[in-house]
């Protein structure tokens, strides 16, 4: 068991991100069982949630001639547009089924607010927006994090981000993350997690 200072943040692990899923991520189930393994060493465990009603407006579907992955803006800046995924209560919002939730300290719902997107565990899109998530792993006594999870270039990156800019110790391990890689999307993210002094481990 590490110590209780550490936390492990499970970014996502839906039924959507995973094969067969409405914005299925490449090999994203192949997360789960080193998730699974990973989970019982840590004394706080996390897992997060996208959560979004049918008519949010990261969606496509809601922007009249809206295309999926192109890019649009809103009052908080660029925001892809993407299939529509993870609508609240669906199959596909649903935990992926082998992955152990039950060792879960703390389930976080994002993404439910309907026009704001959030990527981060720790912030909305504008950034500014708070999850509570920093509230509850300071009353804890968290100090060091590990992530995993979906995507690494956009949920699990931006949480890092995040965390590392609130002071947090980050460290993000890659071969229990999966990435969508849209047009290069994937090698800034390790760059700016990287010049951010987040601990990168092994590879996805």
């Amino acid at each position: 068991m590490r110590p209780a200072s550490d936390a492990l943040i499970v970014i996502d692990v839906q039924n959507d991100f995973c094969p067969g899923g409405a914005l299925a991520v490449e090999k994203g189930d192949q997360v789960v069982a080193p998730i699974n393994a990973m989970i019982d060493d840590y004394p706080v465990r996390v897992l997060t949630q996208d959560w979004h009603p049918a008519d949010h407006t990261s969606f496509a579907t809601s922007h009249v001639g809206g295309e999926p992955f192109s890019l649009t803006r809103m009052p908080y800046g660029p925001q892809v547009l993407w299939p529509a995924h993870c609508v609240q209560g669906s199959a596909g919002a649903a935990f992926h089924p082998d992955l152990r939730t039950d060792p879960a300290d703390l389930i976080l719902r994002k993404g439910f607010r309907p026009g704001i997107d959030s990527y981060s565990a720790f912030f909305e899109n504008d950034q500014s927006t708070p999850t509570g998530l920093q509230g509850y792993l300071r009353s804890r006594g968290v100090a060091s994090l590990t992530l995993v999870g979906l995507a690494t270039d956009f949920c699990v990156a931006w949480s890092a981000l995040d965390a590392a800019r609130l002071g947090f110790v980050v460290t993000v391990e890659l071969t229990a993350c999966r990435a969508i890689d849209l047009d290069g999307s994937l090698a800034g993210s390790l760059e700016q997690m990287r010049a951010a002094g987040v601990t990168l481990v092994g590879s996805g």
